[in-house]
């Protein structure tokens, strides 16, 4: 039986939700209508702690589009649909009236500070008093987490509020006293928290795993942003990712499961996940990935990003047999880029049909082997099919040349299917496949980058992180002695730090990081480049007079719908806007600089 926090409260929801200024002219907790549920008897023991706290949980997101439409604002995902830029590249970016990114953390850490203020009032004793200080601390340091990153300085308040508080009018708190308490709270969790409530709730490591997101992104762009402090931040990271890579010694051998699994209940280097169950508690994130919804690409930067099995990069391998061709692009290349975009393959059917035949020339079904060998039927085998199981006819499979078949279409010919899996059919949007919120892929990730940052980068590091995540997509370990010279490698990154970077990049490509790292390192200026997909040739891979748009108007080369972004990319850019009706409740906030 899957376990699911996210649905196991059987509580009414006793909040009014909103932001900070907003929430807190709520008057429902102060009622205590007869034979209603009220604070005081929900937080009275145990249990009633344990029934609260299921809410907590609904601050991870799961498998949602916003995952996705994150990664749209970077350099590695392009959006196959007309008028498709990012606002943030294209610098369209407006002040929004109101914003869930802030609003919702807020309604979270007014539930959060809810419990924290009623655990000296309830009957529980002096053990299990600290357990729900430690959950409490562990769910604000999250929420506070994600409005650091996005908003920078921002209202910091560690009690629950009322109408008549003086905290409703309070200006920013600075940066380094969030971030401060957001470290404390997360250091007390550890110290204190052993044992979860039950399978797949924060525990310990739990604790762990965001004291490694956090203190990297925090320390890197303290570091990138001249911020004092930064290695405070690093070392929390090193630390606790030290710590998970000894309780976590494995990694699931599969990468393609960690993302594809009815239940990743038991998987190895799975640390927290949201369940999903049929009929209670599904999503549609597969079923996008199957069929024309999602229309989410890979570009030519992130198709060139993943390296050959020998450990070198595409453009310096003598494995690589060019790129004018999808089939020998796709050669000899790490795995995992088999797992998010389809290989190659064309098969003959007449859609929409269930069923195919195999062409003429082997050279079509040359990657079937090859998915056999690393998936399975229920999983990424060829040919591709959509969420109904029909068959995709090609791939790759253009959007202005869909070949009679309307569905699973791309616009870079790089088709983003990382979530594509057949557990699920003719259930459109109702997918049950389980979603990581913490695993051991990003924290070997984590570990990797700040080591290199505190200057503890060798080769045992090299080979703890960096090569167990090569390992799984079947490329040679990296090493720090001999590093490939990749002649797109930004010159102002070293290039160990740089094959850190990639690795990071490969292994969490599509999970929501690229946009947020590239602010962190300051280096957006990778996304205000033009988005690229497949070299292709009018007249051979598309007819003569396809509308397909290719690079500089020509009639052979790389795929180009978006065009050249402005730039450069502008300074305060990096820190979101505050949405305009949280100034108007607390004239005291301030806009983000630069914000008009």
């Amino acid at each position: 039986m899957k376990t699911n926090f996210f649905s196991i409260s059987s509580i009414k929801r006793l909040l009014c939700g909103g932001a900070i200024a907003a929430v807190m002219s709520c008057n429902t907790l102060d009622l205590k209508p007869e034979g209603q549920l009220t604070l005081e008897n929900i937080l009275s023991d145990y249990n009633g702690f344990l029934t609260y706290s299921w809410q907590f949980y609904n601050a991870f997101n799961g498998y949602t589009n916003e995952m996705l439409d994150n990664d749209l604002n970077s350099d590695l995902l392009a959006l196959a649909n007309p008028n498709g830029q990012s606002q943030w590249i294209w610098q369209q970016v407006t002040i929004p009236t109101a914003a869930n990114s802030y609003s919702r953390p807020y309604a979270n850490l007014r539930t959060v500070n809810l419990m924290l203020d009623y655990i000296d009032k309830s009957s529980l004793n002096e053990v299990d008093r600290v357990h729900w200080r430690c959950i409490g601390y562990f769910f604000r340091a999250y929420n506070y987490t994600n409005l650091i990153n996005l908003y920078g300085d921002v209202p910091y308040v560690d009690k629950p509020l009322n109408d008549q508080s003086e905290e409703l009018l309070v200006a920013h708190t600075p940066r380094d006293v969030v971030a401060a308490n957001i470290l404390k709270d997360l250091q007390y969790a550890e110290a204190n928290l052993k044992n979860g409530d039950g399978e797949n709730t924060v525990n310990v490591h739990v604790v762990r795993a965001l004291l490694s997101r956090f203190g990297l992104r925090e320390g890197t762009w303290r570091k990138y942003h001249n911020l004092a402090g930064a290695n405070t931040y690093l070392q929390a990271s090193f630390d606790a990712s030290a710590k998970l890579m000894v309780s976590f010694p494995a990694l699931n051998p599969n990468y393609d499961l960690d993302f594809n699994s009815v239940s990743l209940a038991g998987v190895p280097g799975i640390i927290l996940y949201k369940a999903y169950v049929a009929n209670q508690v599904t999503h549609g994130l597969s079923t996008q990935n199957r069929n024309s919804s999602g229309r989410y690409d890979l570009t030519k930067a992130a198709a060139d990003m993943f390296l050959m099995t020998d450990g070198q990069t595409r453009f310096t391998s003598p494995l690589f047999q060019g790129d004018k061709s999808a089939f020998t692009e796709f050669r000899n290349r790490d795995r995992r880029l088999y797992y998010c975009v389809p290989p190659p393959f064309t098969v003959v059917t007449t859609p929409p049909s269930l069923n195919f035949t195999y062409t003429s020339n082997p050279v079509d079904t040359s990657y079937f082997g090859i998915m056999r060998a690393i998936s399975d039927p229920t999983h990424k085998t060829l040919p591709t099919r959509n969420w109904n199981g029909f068959v995709v006819r090609q791939e790759p499979h253009y959007v202005d040349f869909p070949n009679g078949q309307p569905y699973s279409v791309t616009y870079t010919g790089y088709r983003f299917y990382k979530y594509y899996n057949q557990q699920v059919q003719d259930a459109q949007g109702q997918d049950i496949s389980d979603s990581p919120i913490f695993r051991m892929g990003e924290v070997l990730a984590n570990h990797a980058e700040a080591a290199y940052e505190l200057g503890l980068f060798n080769q045992a590091v090299a080979d703890a992180t960096v090569n167990k995540l090569r390992a799984r997509g079947a490329v040679a370990p990296l090493n720090v002695t001999n590093i490939p010279n990749d002649p797109t490698r930004d010159q102002a990154v070293n290039p160990v730090l740089w094959e850190i970077r990639r690795e990071r990049s490969i292994e969490l490509i599509g999970e929501g990081f690229r946009f947020d790292d590239l602010r962190r390192w300051k280096k957006m200026e990778y996304a205000v480049r033009e988005k690229l997909g497949r070299y292709i040739t009018k007249g051979t891979d598309v007819p003569a007079n396809s509308i397909i748009p290719i690079q500089n108007g020509a009639s052979a080369g790389y795929i180009s719908y978006l065009g050249v972004p402005p730039g450069p990319f502008p300074e305060h850019y990096y820190l979101y806007p505050i949405p305009s009706n949280q100034i108007v409740l607390n004239p005291k906030i301030t806009q983000n600089p630069g914000w008009k």
